[in-house]
């Protein structure tokens, strides 16, 4: 059963765990990718904050799908920054060492963003962060943690999902646990129940 009372949603994102708190939250969805170059429009606008290059990638995303179908489209994004370092996902096993290595002892923090659009317009947009402690990260460790997760660790920026075998590289987190996965969901969910879309 749904509870959803708008027009289909459509996520721009193949994102599965972003599709599965949709699901858990009983919002039927069709998935569409955006087509977007993001390393491109990072280059392009490096001078913002990394909360705001979420928020644009966000943007982006949800406009591409939405001015390609009919629906409500929903895009999401989230950058991971050290001090002022904007962390990508890692290509591979080795690339994803050095992330954790540099992440290892420090307080990461994570920028989740949603944009809901239609057509050419953008219905309405959040960003959240939650800061992250990492633990130290030893190098037999590493080892264990990078041959047990494998491939995993290239899917997610930082090379970790926490809602996995990354919970073991963390001591602290402060914030919203949704934010953490990926996408605001309280704040989004706010916004269909205020557009009348979720009762």
């Amino acid at each position: 059963m749904s509870l959803w009372r708008g027009d289909p949603l459509v996520l721009a994102s193949k994102s599965e765990v972003r599709g599965n708190l949709l699901a858990a939250a009983a919002i039927p969805f069709a998935v569409d990718p955006a087509r977007i170059d993001e390393r491109g429009i990072e280059a392009a606008n490096e001078k913002l904050s990394p909360p705001d290059a979420a928020l644009l990638l966000a943007r982006e995303k949800a406009l591409e799908v939405a001015r390609r179908r009919d629906g409500v489209v929903l895009g999401a994004d989230q950058t991971l920054a050290l001090g002022d370092h904007r962390y990508t996902k890692p290509v591979d096993l080795d690339s994803a060492r050095t992330q954790l290595k540099s992440l290892g002892g420090q307080t990461h923090a994570l920028h989740s963003a949603a944009a809901v659009a239609r057509g050419n317009e953008i219905l309405f947009e959040t960003v959240s962060t939650a800061r992250i402690t990492m633990r130290a990260l030893p190098d037999t460790f590493l080892d264990a943690y990078l041959s047990a997760a494998g491939g995993r660790v290239t899917k997610s920026v930082g090379g970790y999902q926490l809602e996995g075998l990354g919970v073991h590289l963390f001591e602290k987190i402060e914030g919203d646990h949704f934010t953490v996965l990926g996408l605001p969901l309280l704040p989004l969910l706010a916004y269909f129940r205020k557009a009348g879309m979720l009762p």
